[in-house]
């Protein structure tokens, strides 16, 4: 998107595309601290430039609010970009409200918002979920045992497969099977979203015809070393 207020060359990503694509992994800032923000405040945004070659396809960097006019932030870039050099840090800068992806705030000023949950933890899951080629059609919850020491996110338990059909097609492919957040999953399926608190032990089918899934309880999963 070309917005005044910008260097020539230089450009925003709108990130509500992004977001509406992606909701459990790419989060925008609740509109309570987008009316919050003041000067002296910062917002982050995806900056890109349009002219010349340059390494990365955008950047997504800080800006240090000045004033605030009919829903645009003016202000000045508080990064020096890795690789973008039609633009640099302390260049006066405008991003509209609609483009911030992310907002700072002095300490005084930080406002109460709602807490959301995210949905990092980890599953295994069958690629075909995940690349949209299927839904999923079965899913378990074992004790989580994937978790290795230095994992910035745990394991949750949570594995899941597709339709066998398009399983097998998939037999040859090593990535076949992934270890991804949740999140991932949920952006290409999220049908099974009100089952994702139930304890381990427990698996869901899914039914065609109900159009929901059937519960089918499985003890055997709490015993060491069931799949």
């Amino acid at each position: 998107m070309i917005i005044s207020g910008l260097p020539p060359g230089i450009a925003l990503n709108d990130p509500r595309p992004i977001a509406a694509e992606a909701p459990y992994t790419f989060e925008l800032p609740h509109e309570i601290e987008l009316a919050a923000l003041k000067p002296g405040d910062g917002v982050k945004a995806i900056f890109r430039q349009t002219e010349g070659y340059t390494k990365y396809s955008a950047e997504r960097m800080w800006v240090m609010i000045e004033r605030i006019e009919e829903g645009v932030v003016h202000g000045t870039l508080d990064n020096e970009p890795h690789d973008m050099p039609l633009i640099q840090a302390g260049m006066p800068v405008a991003v509209p409200l609609t483009h911030v992806i992310s907002c700072g705030f002095n300490n005084e000023n930080r406002p109460e918002v709602p807490e959301r949950r995210d949905y990092l933890e980890r599953c295994f899951v069958d690629i075909c979920v995940v690349e949209g080629r299927s839904h999923v059609d079965y899913l378990y919850r074992e004790p989580p045992d994937m978790t290795r020491e230095g994992d910035k996110y745990p394991d949750s338990g949570w594995r899941m497969r597709g339709a066998p059909d398009v399983v097998d097609r998939d037999e040859e492919r090593e990535d076949r099977i992934q270890y991804i957040a949740i999140g991932k999953v949920l952006n290409a399926d999220d049908r099974w979203l009100h089952l994702i608190d139930e304890e381990p032990g427990v698996a869901f089918q899914w039914d065609a015809q109900t159009q929901e899934y059937i519960r089918i309880e499985r003890p055997d999963l709490l015993e060491p070393g069931a799949d």
